[in-house]
């Protein structure tokens, strides 16, 4: 695995000295799609495991720790959308959405409904995806 990883950082960097924008952008468009897809895969496992947990709150954003243990269901669905967030991030970026009607990214003092939406969206893009 490390060595094809250099082997791809070599060959982007002669095709960056060699001027070829094409090959450059190109292996750019094929680590993000892997980037994503690495994503949308961790976003749908904490998803189904948060939903293994039943439905309820999420932490607050920006969270702040305190000696109160929290609820293992709760960090659960936290971390779910947190990460389904990136996938949003990411989609929003490189505009790599399947299905389309991408929900806004989470920011500090989101609700719980935009948390449990960028989730479904998660879900869906998981579900469409090509095998």
């Amino acid at each position: 695995m490390l060595y094809m990883h250099v082997m791809d950082r070599r060959g982007l960097a002669a095709a960056h000295n060699a001027d070829r924008q094409d090959l450059v952008d190109s292996h750019v468009a094929s680590v993000a799609r892997e980037c994503r897809d690495n994503l949308l895969e961790t976003a749908v496992v904490l998803d189904a495991l948060a939903l293994c947990h039943g439905h309820g709150s999420y932490l607050p954003r920006p969270y702040q720790e305190t000696s109160t243990p929290v609820p293992t269901d709760v960090e659960l669905r936290t971390d779910a959308s947190d990460v389904a967030d990136q996938v949003v991030h990411h989609d929003h970026q490189h505009e790599t959405s399947t299905t389309g009607d991408l929900p806004a990214r989470l920011e500090n003092g989101c609700t719980d409904s935009q948390r449990d939406a960028v989730r479904a969206y998660a879900r869906r893009e998981w579900i469409t995806s090509p095998p």
